[in-house]
């Protein structure tokens, strides 16, 4: 189900605003009175910025436990893409359900624009997407203008583009499966709140998303500390057992579970671990993970460059292994004991200093 995107021809027609306080603070929800139209001026810049966070995401679609008819979400959606004419009617009502979710101490007050965007180009067709972001901070910034016929120097507050804080992305496509959708929330994978509780989505389970949930498993699930295997399994070995798991994803066309418990992961007290971390993430996104698929390797390739580690040590000195750090440096590490200091070391070796 995985689509090719792109936001060269997109551009936004129309946006609803809010500002959507925590009802449990008694923070007020303001909307817009009216559909605010973009400046022609602005508009391309402003698309631009709107659609650079929904670059190579995960899809996700609505999800209900009964009927999607009964998923609220979907049904405005649905009633936008039918009547774009209606975005402000319906906005409102988006942003209204935003703030009814937003009764957590934890969630912060912020501004929320929903954008009715035209021609997001899907598989080489042009199509309708609902685009909306929430803010939760201001930061200051500062003008140079000119007054009186001098320069005068002002600071103002306003959103910083590249920090909003959660996004949406509905595309107007298999709308009878809940849409495809591109979202994010830079709180963090353990918020629940902006897609189950607002939006109430799941992932979709195709190769791209199971590719980067068994390899970001893997990887951290091979590069662990135990207490009791502290001393025996060095970061560095570890570092190698991740680039094993990679090194599997590199090779294959297909994964096969069996299979990599097997090559992999090898011992039975290893297969029982990742089951269980495995069982985990399947309950926290709310879908099975396949045990058998095509890999994506534009995913495997990102995962690779996440492997890196670092050796912290009591004396508040950090050594960090850079991700291309591999075997080939065998013998640049060397660790030891000083008997006269009674303390442990690490030893690098290197031919210039970068």
């Amino acid at each position: 189900m995985s689509l090719k995107i792109r936001f060269t021809s997109a551009y936004i027609t129309g946006t609803v605003l809010a500002k959507v306080g925590n009802p449990q603070r008694d923070e007020p929800l303001e909307t817009s009175k009216e559909v605010f139209n973009v400046a022609e001026a602005d508009c391309e810049t402003l698309t631009a910025l709107f659609l650079k966070p929904f670059r190579n995401l995960i899809a996700h679609r609505f999800s209900h436990h009964s009927s999607l008819e009964q998923h609220e979400m979907n049904t405005l959606a649905t009633a936008i893409f039918a009547d774009p004419g209606a975005l402000l009617e319906h906005g409102c009502r988006i942003a209204k359900r935003l703030y009814s979710k937003s009764n957590h101490p934890n969630i912060k007050a912020g501004d929320l624009c929903i954008a009715y965007v035209k021609d997001v180009e899907v598989d080489g067709v042009a199509t309708s997407a609902l685009c909306i972001l929430k803010a939760e901070s201001v930061v200051p910034f500062l003008s140079i203008s000119t007054r009186n016929g001098d320069l005068q120097l002002s600071t103002e507050q306003g959103i910083n583009p590249e920090k909003i804080d959660k996004g949406c992305l509905i595309l107007n496509n298999f709308a009878e499966q809940g849409y495809y959708i591109l979202t994010f929330d830079r709180s963090g994978a353990e918020s629940r709140f902006w897609v189950r509780d607002f939006l109430g989505v799941h992932a979709v389970p195709d190769e791209a998303f199971l590719t980067n949930a068994y390899t970001n498993l893997a990887v951290s699930f091979l590069e662990q500390v135990k207490p009791e295997e502290a001393s025996t399994s060095a970061p560095e070995e570890r570092q190698a057992a991740a680039r094993d798991a990679i090194a599997y994803f590199e090779e294959k066309e297909m994964f096969d579970l069996q299979e990599f418990e097997t090559e992999v992961l090898k011992t039975p007290e290893a297969v029982a671990q990742f089951t269980e971390q495995r069982s985990r993430i399947e309950e926290e996104q709310g879908v099975s993970l396949g045990k058998n698929f095509e890999i994506s390797k534009k995913d495997v390739t990102k995962a690779k460059k996440k492997i890196g580690t670092v050796l912290r040590f009591d004396t508040g000195v950090e050594l960090h292994l850079k991700p291309t750090f591999s075997d080939r440096h065998a013998g640049v590490l060397e660790r030891g004991f000083d008997g006269e200091k009674q303390m442990k070391f690490v030893k690098v070796y290197y031919n210039k200093e970068d």
